[in-house]
């Protein structure tokens, strides 16, 4: 796949974090982590804004296991705020939404791998392994999701570009989908207003575009649910 970044080098997980709301399943996948992985040190976030304030309370886990149906997030936004606060940790993607559209976006937002929950564990161990070794993983039988020759959608094409954005970048991005201009967001970030203008000229560079209006209609493009399983829409 074309401009994706390839995972950092690993020899071996020893810790890991967590992110599912299913305490059975949870408790399941951390011993499975534990059988297949080596990982001995697990912790555990219910929701997304738990995971990242784990993250910016200084937890740096060697590997983090994200379930993409959370009760504070829909589709890939957990998946891409994660990334974008801790952009050189890997995120395994363990998610019942195995079909390859889902797989695809997935690893467009900077999904390391992605396993379907059903999977038996030698699968999560080719999985950690793989990932370990700073390749991406995906079943073999959804290969397909990656294929070259499919092409991108503009969906698809959208994700590819906002994961490319920084934390910082995609709050202020964020503020501009509201309408804000950059003195208010300055005030609102409490950040100089030429450090905005240098972001607002840093994420047009990243998108591919040459206004805000374009910025903000990429950013609804990946907001968009369509061609998506209708549990993204209804959470």
């Amino acid at each position: 796949m074309k401009d994706r970044a390839v995972p950092q080098h690993r020899n071996e997980f020893t810790s890991a974090l967590i992110v599912e709301d299913h305490p059975l399943f949870c408790d399941a996948l951390a011993m499975t982590l534990q059988a297949v992985a080596g990982i001995q040190t697990v912790t555990h976030a219910e929701r997304l804004a738990e995971a990242l304030d784990k993250i910016e309370e200084g937890a740096t886990p060697d590997v983090i296991v994200l379930d993409l149906n959370l009760p504070d997030v829909n589709g890939l936004d957990g998946l891409m705020r994660l990334k974008q606060a801790a952009p050189d940790l890997p995120i395994m993607v363990v998610s019942s939404l195995d079909e390859p559209r889902v797989i695809r976006s997935a690893i467009l937002a900077g999904a390391a791998g992605f396993v379907p929950k059903h999977s038996r564990r030698e699968l999560f161990r080719a999985a950690f392994a793989a990932i370990a070794r700073g390749e991406v993983f995906v079943p073999e039988a959804n290969g397909e999701a990656l294929a070259e020759g499919n092409g991108l959608s503009p969906q698809d094409e959208a994700i590819r570009r906002l994961s490319q954005l920084t934390r910082q970048q995609a709050n202020i991005l964020e503020q501009i989908c509201e309408g804000k201009m950059n003195k208010q967001i300055a005030y609102d970030l409490n950040i100089a207003e030429t450090t905005v203008k240098a972001h607002v000229t840093a994420i047009m560079r990243k998108l591919g575009v040459c206004s805000r209006t374009q910025a903000v209609l990429i950013a609804r493009e990946a907001q968009s649910m369509s061609g998506l399983p209708e549990s993204w829409r209804t959470g």
